[in-house]
């Protein structure tokens, strides 16, 4: 039986009481390793991008003042006395009434301050007629125009994608320091789960937590650490925690927490290290047997065996730890509006998540529907889901034709215009 069933409230107060979340560390990778990793400190830029002035355009480099006045029928031969290319220096200098041969991209030679677009020139020789102005500064981006020396172009804290990795290159940097990836221990509890890949025998299932649990992790910007399938024997248990305690900075398991006979593990945790465990039932559906035990000052998360309550279980209560394990700085959920389709009910004297699917009906109207749960085993309930509708523990009942508020799992095409 559970010792104490606590409130959801209750269980994360427990938790910020007893763990404060933190980075693991700090490294330096090479770019090529920094995809998808997390900023740990501000970058200034050491150099100006570009380096130097230079021209958006194929063209003629010129003085602006020389080209006032040109139009179609009125253009204004300027003498050409050289050309520029990318890469070179320039060995030439824009003197009053000349222009310089370039190309997009080469180097604005001295004495220019604009170019002009091959389109409105005419070249016979060395004479080159300019059928319109230029206004100084016109097709030329200016060094430090995109990036100026010693700014701040990337902050601590943010998720380095492919774009964030380009201007880190611009800036001439191979390395980047980032936070750590803390390790997350996993394992998998029960007689019944056969490791997918295998034969599967009569009346046993195959283990899904393991990998669903180790892709929330990888979704955190951790690193999963997947120990396999643990027997229902007390020594085996108590040997592979201590081993996931040994490798990782959070262990989560799943299964072998509800109150049946195989039921083991808050007995193995709580022998273990101070303090044991902490939580052990939270008065949430689903997700109930779940069990927090601190191990030595590291956490470890038993979620339940049923797919849907462990994976939505993480999503609530490890996800948030994680994300401030990993440097990362968790955004506000995201949520929207919508009409409840059905009357929706909870669990007496518990917190209840009801998976929904929305869709439009024909008004344009937004409705949220529960997801039929089926057995409590079903990992299709999450799978369907668009997100959860949240009801407190003192409410009887949402109406149909109710606003609730859609916490989203992840954003969809179709909702973006809500």
């Amino acid at each position: 039986m559970f010792r104490k069933l606590v409130s959801f409230h209750e269980a994360k107060q427990i938790l910020k009481r007893n763990f404060s979340p933190k980075p693991v560390g700090l490294e330096k990778v090479f770019l090529s390793k920094a995809h998808n990793r997390i900023l740990a400190k501000d970058i200034l830029s050491p150099i100006d991008v570009p380096p130097f002035d230079r021209s958006t355009v194929d063209g003629y480099a010129v003085k602006a003042a020389d080209t006032f006045g040109a139009d179609e029928d009125h253009p204004i031969t300027l003498k050409l006395c050289g050309h520029v290319t990318i890469g070179v220096p320039p060995s030439v200098v824009v003197e009053k009434e000349t222009t310089v041969e370039t190309v997009t991209g080469a180097p604005l030679p001295k004495g220019a301050d604009a170019v002009v677009m091959l389109e409105y020139v005419i070249r016979r020789g060395n004479s080159v007629s300019m059928h319109r102005p230029v206004s100084k500064g016109e097709n030329v981006m200016k060094a430090g125009s995109d990036i100026e020396k010693e700014k701040t172009v990337l902050k601590k804290g943010q998720t380095l994608s492919s774009r964030e990795i380009g201007v880190l290159a611009a800036l001439g940097l191979t390395q980047v320091e980032v936070y750590k990836r803390p390790k997350v221990a996993i394992l998998s509890t029960g007689e019944e789960i056969v490791e997918p890949g295998k034969p599967l025998p009569p009346v046993k299932i195959y283990d899904i937590n393991a990998h669903t649990l180790s892709a929330a992790v990888l979704e955190c910007g951790g690193e999963p650490i997947n120990l396999g399938i643990i027997l229902d024997n007390i020594n085996q248990l108590k040997a592979a925690l201590k081993k996931a305690l040994d490798l990782a900075d959070i262990v989560v398991t799943s299964g072998g927490v509800s109150v049946g006979p195989k039921d083991i593990v808050p007995e193995v945790l709580d022998t273990l290290g101070a303090p044991g465990i902490i939580v052990c039932g939270i008065a949430v559906k689903p997700g109930k047997p779940t069990t927090i035990a601190m191990i030595n000052e590291k956490l470890v998360f038993s979620l339940p065996g049923h797919p849907t309550s462990s994976l939505l279980m993480f999503y609530l209560i490890v996800r948030p730890i994680l994300f401030q394990m990993t440097g990362i700085h968790e955004k506000a959920p995201l949520t929207l509006k919508a009409t409840a389709a059905t009357k929706m009910f909870p669990a007496r004297g518990r917190r209840t998540f009801v998976m929904v699917i929305l869709t439009y009906n024909k008004s344009g109207k937004l409705l949220a529907s529960p997801v039929s749960l089926g057995l409590s085993g079903a990992i299709t309930t999450l799978a369907k889901a668009d997100g959860f509708v949240e009801i407190e523990e003192k409410k009887q009942f949402i109406d149909a034709g109710e606003e609730v508020m859609v916490y989203l799992f992840k954003p969809k095409n179709w909702l973006e215009s809500v």
